[in-house]
């Protein structure tokens, strides 16, 4: 099978799908990898380490899309990319369709067959490819808040870890997933303040177990949300609902009840955001204001520091993406009960209910051809 690597071009997306080990890896199993020139520059993996794998390397992301039977990237396509779609070809990246009804569209009427990172889900429920960018982006979650926190980049000019005789920030997390835990471990070492928000009473009792009540946990519900925004100085939005989009958990009125200068950062707006006030934004434009609370909402956060991200993703990417090129997509989601679980779209089908509720959209069930 011809695996194609083309390089990203959302607004300054540096990761790179596929690390030389993984090109070596392939071809000693019989495959054949084409990388588009520059494709792993931002991640400083070189054209020529791709060349010493047994990668070639060709010009133009229309030859790569061409040769590949499978592609694999990060981020989903952008309009650039629509005209290399084609029948039958397999995608394998992070698609978060919810709130992106023109890419569904076109993916649909294409015919391809996608594959998408962040609905793969193994039998005890976990979600391996969305677990390591989540990681990532929790972790930044509170540097860029702290960033913008401060005075001069607009906030309201508050050390996270306050000093002896100040008070340190209020850290308010929505939600106690993988995104939101990371979060807190940063927060809290610190020195912040630090509430966690969820409506799952299980995993509240873990977290406080987890931290060893150094930080608050709250149900979630409308007083309790209203109430911790109204005292944070930086709010992380950090839910999740595995392939549709986000719950608004934060209404307009509640930002207008928040400090002046203080931060939301909503991690969740890969899935249309947790907030009502949310809109994605990009790393060249990264936040805005509603009310005079600084938002950022930038849809691939982990780019900004692509070394770390690229191969944290790729460990979790690569077994799934080795199997699909060794059985081909049939006989792979015949062997695997997670791919089939991240499926959105087969043949001309829509075959993700979380997807196809979130647009209002019908759906099949994923049979296999």
């Amino acid at each position: 099978m011809w695996i194609g690597v083309p390089r990203e071009v959302k607004d300054h997306e540096a990761r790179v799908a596929l690390v030389p080990s993984g090109v070596m890896t392939l071809r000693e199993s019989g495959h054949w990898v084409a990388v588009q020139a520059g494709a792993g520059d931002g991640s400083a993996i070189h054209d020529e380490d791709y060349f010493r794998a047994g990668a070639e390397i060709v010009p133009s992301a229309e030859e790569v899309w061409r040769r590949a039977d499978l592609v694999v990237k990060v981020k989903e396509p952008q309009p650039s990319e629509y005209g290399f779609l084609r029948p039958g070809l397999i995608l394998f990246t992070y698609l978060h369709l919810a709130p992106l009804p023109e890419l569904t569209r076109k993916l649909l009427e294409a015919g391809v067959n996608a594959v998408a990172y962040e609905t793969i889900r193994e039998t005890d429920g976990s979600l391996p490819l969305l677990t390591p960018m989540s990681e990532v982006a929790g972790r930044m979650s509170v540097q860029v808040g702290a960033r913008y926190l401060e005075q001069e980049n607009g906030g309201r000019g508050v050390l996270l870890g306050g000093v002896p005789g100040v008070a340190p920030a209020e850290v308010a997390i929505l939600g106690g997933g993988v995104v939101g835990t990371n979060a807190a471990k940063i927060a809290l070492g610190c020195g912040a303040r630090v509430t966690i928000i969820d409506r799952n009473l299980k995993r509240l009792r873990e977290l406080d177990d987890i931290f060893q009540g150094r930080l608050l946990t709250l149900a979630s519900n409308l007083v309790t949300v209203s109430e911790a925004l109204q005292k944070a100085d930086l709010v992380i939005g950090a839910v999740l609902i595995p392939g549709a989009t986000a719950p608004k958990l934060v209404r307009r009125e509640m930002i207008a009840q928040m400090k002046r200068g203080s931060v939301v950062v909503d991690v969740a707006i890969d899935q249309g955001g947790c907030l009502e006030t949310s809109r994605p934004t990009t790393h060249t434009d990264p936040v805005y204001r509603v009310d005079g609370v600084i938002h950022y909402c930038v849809s691939n956060m982990p780019a900004a520091v692509p070394h770390t991200s690229t191969f944290a993703l790729t460990n979790a990417t690569f077994p799934y993406l080795h199997l699909l090129a060794d059985l081909g997509l049939d006989r792979a989601l015949d062997a695997s009960s997670a791919l089939r679980e991240g499926v959105n779209t087969y043949h001309g089908d829509l075959v993700h209910p979380g997807v196809a509720e979130s647009q209002g959209l019908p759906h099949r069930d994923l049979v296999i051809a």
